[in-house]
């Protein structure tokens, strides 16, 4: 069961009643409809207090003992509490955690790594990558030579095979493993062996994995790669924000693409909350949340799946999962906007080997709430209702209700 998170909101009220109802708003809309968005979670009520802190009127560009402003005594101890947790959490020799989000600490391991031109090996966009591994739209896009691997047509697992031989072909000058959409454990050992045969960095986007990572319920990549990139917020239930993993020779070049190169003055109040945030994830109670996340993911996948989704891999070995709605007689799109009608709230995602889009939902935000596999069922049952058909969206939305009427994310 969650830990009682109470929110307090009174000051706010009195001096400006207009947010404090666009706040009140939001946090019912919280409260009041399923979270299954794989990048959200709810944070603690600590860490909340944490970025509402004195700390946010603090300007400290630079790193503790070497800021460009003064009255920084304070805030430097903050953060290097944060760098510590951070290193003793997932075990490495250095830790930057001044990102403002998981892509900006992408931006900086590039900066720290590559040349514009330099190229880059990555998921391919179609198969789970994300934005900044090579999107055209994107700085990644623009900057670098990005070429693409995939997934096998029939598992839906990564082509490690594939990987190893466009490695031999175009001898890139990085290799990132990572995915916004891939819901199995990616073999850090195997990409870790390809890059050193072609002289390659590697680079892993653990954005979505690093909050089962500190809980022990999935692989780390902090002993493979060169460079780990990371969001504070998803399964790892910190504020939003990014960080950077490293090892000591690459230190100095990390924090020097974090700051000046790719950012100004750090987020002080995030830091603190991010340090929060390492402390609670170094909990048992952390540890047996993060394996609970993923029982609950895998007993929603093969719900899904006996109520006729196709689940892309067969199922999940993290949080996430990917499924293709077609068999229920609708698409993505449509099925994103019914079940949103519903209170069920998810994101669509792309789907290996063709143009459909399918669903993306996760399991962190519910498990933090406090369900298990019992409201797994219940919640299958209600997306399946949903999109068949078979139940109408306000009987959904008054089934919704009186779920998470059970299983608040915060009280008072």
């Amino acid at each position: 069961m969650p830990v009682t998170r109470t929110l307090e909101a009174d000051v706010l009220r009195r001096q400006d009643p207009e947010l404090a109802e666009i706040l009140l708003g939001e946090l019912d809309r919280q409260s009041t409809t399923l979270q299954l968005i794989a990048a959200e979670n709810f944070s603690s009520p600590a860490v909340l207090s944490a970025l509402g802190s004195p700390l946010a009127n603090k300007y400290a560009e630079g790193y503790p003992g070497a800021r460009h402003h003064g009255g920084c005594e304070i805030v430097d101890v903050a953060e290097r509490l944060a760098v510590d947790r951070a290193k003793a959490l997932f075990g490495a020799e250095h830790a930057n955690v001044q990102s403002h989000s998981g892509s900006s600490a992408v931006l900086a391991a590039y900066a720290a790594l590559l040349r514009p031109g330099d190229t880059v090996l990555a998921l391919g966009l179609p198969y789970g990558g994300h934005l900044t591994h090579g999107s055209p739209a994107n700085f990644s896009g623009r900057w670098f030579d990005f070429v693409g691997y995939g997934v096998d047509a029939e598992t839906g697992l990564i082509d490690y095979e594939q990987v190893r031989t466009l490695a031999r072909t175009h001898r890139p000058k990085a290799i990132v493993c990572g995915s916004i959409a891939y819901p199995r454990h990616i073999d850090y050992a195997l990409f870790r062996e390809v890059a050193d045969e072609v002289g390659a960095y590697l680079i892993a986007d653990a954005a979505h994995p690093i909050g089962l990572v500190a809980g022990g319920a999935a692989p780390s990549p902090v002993p493979y790669a060169d460079v780990v990139c990371a969001t504070t917020h998803k399964v790892l239930r910190g504020p939003r924000g990014g960080m950077i993993l490293c090892g000591a020779e690459l230190a100095e070049r990390v924090d020097r693409a974090v700051f000046p190169f790719t950012q100004g003055g750090a987020q002080m109040h995030t830091i603190a909350a991010k340090a929060v945030a390492f402390g609670e994830a170094a909990t048992p109670a952390f540890r047996l949340y993060a394996h609970q996340v993923v029982a609950n993911a895998r007993a929603l996948a093969a719900l899904l799946a006996a109520e006729g989704l196709v689940v892309t891999t067969g199922g999940t070995d993290t949080h996430l999962i990917t499924a293709d709605p077609a068999p229920l007689g609708v698409d993505g799109r449509t099925a994103r906007g019914r079940l949103a009608a519903a209170g069920l709230v998810l994101d669509c995602c792309a789907l290996p080997h063709g143009d459909a889009r399918g669903l993306r939902l996760g399991t962190a935000a519910v498990t933090t709430q406090g369900m298990g596999e019992e409201e797994m069922a219940t919640i299958a049952s209600l997306l399946a209702g949903v999109l068949s058909g078979g139940t109408e969206s306000q009987k959904a939305r008054d089934q919704v209700r009186e779920l998470t009427g059970r299983f608040l994310p915060y009280t008072g």
